[in-house]
């Protein structure tokens, strides 16, 4: 039962995948990193219907401005900058955190020596793929990086069930499970 449990999960990742290609891109991104204005204007239109909504995308355009006067910092130049100190610290704060989100709980399934290295890798796996977010979703925009996490996600959860049913027929099949976890943890912090 607790491998189905497990995969139920990805039932809701399933209809957010289905539902998710009848969703417009956001109007902000379409404008301000695809620079295509009648694309941002019929994601206007759909999300809040018709109507003159001109005023939005004057706001859009006034972000835009502000966006291209402010230097992208680097990773390393934004560890150096002081006067984003307390900005990283709370980050820190919610990325160790995120040790209680629950996902650890998958780690009673295995044996007793195996436990630590899970840990140890759900958290590395946290920490890349809020790096790997952060730098992939102003590359490919929000809207891929969810559809590609859900996909990935039900995908790994599928495997994941038959690992934790097959675990005690093959010895190697607890480090593939293993694998399975940390692949969830980085298609879960990188999409959704």
């Amino acid at each position: 039962l607790w491998p189905w449990l497990l995969a139920s999960s990805g039932l809701s990742a399933l209809v957010q995948l289905v539902t998710l290609p009848f969703f417009p891109d956001s109007p902000s991104y379409l404008l301000i990193q695809k620079g295509n204005e009648e694309a941002c204007r019929k994601a206007i239109r759909k999300l809040w219907g018709e109507g003159d909504h001109q005023a939005e995308i004057d706001d859009i355009m006034k972000e835009k401005v502000a966006m291209t006067s402010t230097k992208t910092l680097r990773v390393l130049e934004v560890i150096k900058e002081r006067s984003l100190r307390w900005q990283l610290y709370i980050l820190m704060t919610v990325m160790t955190t995120l040790q209680l989100c629950g996902i650890n709980a998958v780690e009673s399934r295995f044996e007793e020596y195996l436990i630590p290295y899970v840990s140890l890798g759900v958290g590395l796996c946290e920490c890349l793929s809020s790096i790997l977010c952060s730098t992939l979703i102003d590359r490919f925009g929000r809207k891929v990086l969810l559809w590609g996490g859900y996909t990935l996600m039900c995908s790994v959860l599928a495997l994941l069930t038959m690992t934790l049913s097959l675990q005690h027929q093959f010895f190697w099949m607890h480090y593939f499970s293993v694998i399975l976890i940390f692949l969830f943890v980085i298609f879960y912090g990188t999409g959704p």
